[in-house]
């Protein structure tokens, strides 16, 4: 008998060992993985981030242009007044000013060429969208497309202004296109149209003349911009009505204005930015966007991607948090850097593309004074502990409390802010576009979905 309970205790001792193991060459495993995955995800985010330096496109990448000619300038000026002093010094710093400006010309030369391209994609898109037929899903559950007189009208207006565009023609082929203008711009009898109508017949006199191609590009120009704002008007195409943003009512347009600090112009609502605890209007974007380029050059791209992370979080629970929803960079900026800390509360992780502000009570709805900076491996951890000051303990709670209360005290208006919003969507008195919800909060959200979370990953502690 005590032999056969020595065989059993052996037996469960090195089943035991093998399962602690097991367990332990899964963890090796999984952690072999986790570490080539964010290597290959930072080689990812450093590719992208060289591409979008060489080649900017658009507001953001321009943006960190200017932020990486900062550090660049920053880091000569501290290598100028380390090594030289005196007139030296001043002849240094009176060169690396040349250099500074010479490369902002050329960040301004990429910037025509790329604001060039994006008109033209914006034009492009535009015209697209007029012309593109009324889809809609019939009662087979299959998509059903259909073309309507206005989308027609806007599709032969879109033909036009292509074969305005088109280069390397001949005489005959550009006279054939200027009289098919003139066709369809004399259906209207206005002050534009006659306008167009008078550079067409200035064109087709010049062409006959045997003008050079060089000569007539003004004047072709003139005309595409013309003949596009004749396709943006409603009135001589009524498609044009769904895309535009100007009201059709001009009195709405004396509602709403402000006066700019900056620029000194009276300017609608829509033109300035402002941060929660704003009390000013203060200035225009454009006023901020060349304050921006010329000294502050900050770089909002992580915050702007993080806060993009929180709000599709946040859609997938059930309990209307807005809060998220009213932040902007800015502001999260300032949540993770001045009161966090920019690390990881637990690891001191100061990596930023690898934390993220999760809930601190995920019963709660997200806030600034609910909330902690974990990594991505610790939030889906904390995720799944559902009393926190339990898990923690009091040391570590009364530090992350002490976060929230500096956090209350610095977004303290976003409460009211949020109510207000959300009383001013519910008693507006205009009618409101479907997704209006998602406009304002990020989703539309039903009561009976019940409390969705983030997956725990395996060995993720």
């Amino acid at each position: 008998w005590y032999q056969r309970r020595v065989r059993e205790a052996v037996v469960s001792t090195q089943s035991t060992g093998d399962s602690i193991r097991q367990d332990h060459i899964r963890r090796i495993e999984w952690e072999k993985k986790e570490e080539e995955r964010k290597r290959k995800e930072k080689e990812r985010r450093l590719r992208e981030e060289y591409q979008r330096r060489m080649q900017p496109l658009g507001k953001e990448d321009f943006d960190l242009v200017y932020h990486a000619l900062e550090l660049w300038r920053r880091e000569e000026v501290e290598n100028i007044n380390a090594t030289k002093s005196g007139p030296e010094r001043k002849a240094a710093l009176a060169g690396l000013m040349d250099e500074e400006t010479q490369l902002i010309a050329s960040i301004q030369r990429h910037k025509l060429i790329a604001k060039t391209e994006t008109n033209k994609k914006k034009k492009k898109g535009f015209l697209d969208r007029c012309a593109a037929p009324k889809e809609w899903i019939g009662f087979d559950g299959m998509p059903t497309k259909m073309d309507t007189p206005y989308t027609m009208r806007a599709k032969d207006l879109k033909m036009t202004y292509e074969s305005l565009d088109k280069r390397y023609l001949t005489r005959e082929e550009r006279l054939d296109i200027l009289l098919q203008l003139k066709l369809t711009v004399k259906e209207h009898d206005c002050k534009l149209t006659k306008d167009i109508v008078e550079l067409i017949d200035r064109e087709a006199d010049l062409l006959m003349r045997g003008t050079k191609e060089k000569n007539l590009e003004g004047l072709r120009q003139r005309i595409s911009t013309l003949f596009l704002q004749y396709i943006k008007t409603p009135l001589f195409n009524p498609e044009a009505a769904n895309l535009l943003k100007v009201p059709e009512d001009p009195s709405s347009l004396r509602k709403n204005i402000y006066y700019c600090r900056g620029c000194g112009n009276y300017l609608p609502s829509t033109d300035f930015e402002l941060t929660t605890n704003a009390r000013t209007i203060g200035r225009c974007r454009k006023c901020k966007d060349l304050d921006g380029e010329g000294r502050l050059r900050e770089d909002f791209s992580r915050y702007r991607s993080l806060l993009q992370s929180i709000r599709e979080t946040e859609e997938s629970y059930s309990d209307s948090s807005r809060i998220i929803f009213l932040l902007t960079e800015a502001d999260l900026r300032y949540l993770a850097e001045n009161i966090w800390g920019a690390q990881s509360v637990l690891s001191q992780w100061e990596d930023t593309y690898d934390l993220t502000l999760v809930r601190w009570n995920k019963r709660k709805e997200w806030s600034p004074w609910n909330c902690i900076l974990l990594t991505n491996e610790e939030a889906r951890a904390h995720s799944k502990l559902a009393k926190p000051e339990e898990a923690y303990g009091t040391v570590f709670t009364q530090k992350v409390k002490y976060r929230h209360i500096l956090g209350k005290q610095h977004f303290a208006s976003m409460p009211k802010l949020s109510d207000y919003m959300n009383k001013n969507l519910k008693n507006v008195n205009m009618p409101l576009p479907s997704n209006a919800d998602k406009v304002m909060f990020g989703g539309v959200r039903k009561k009976e979905e019940t409390l969705s979370l983030p997956p725990l990953a395996e060995g993720a502690m």
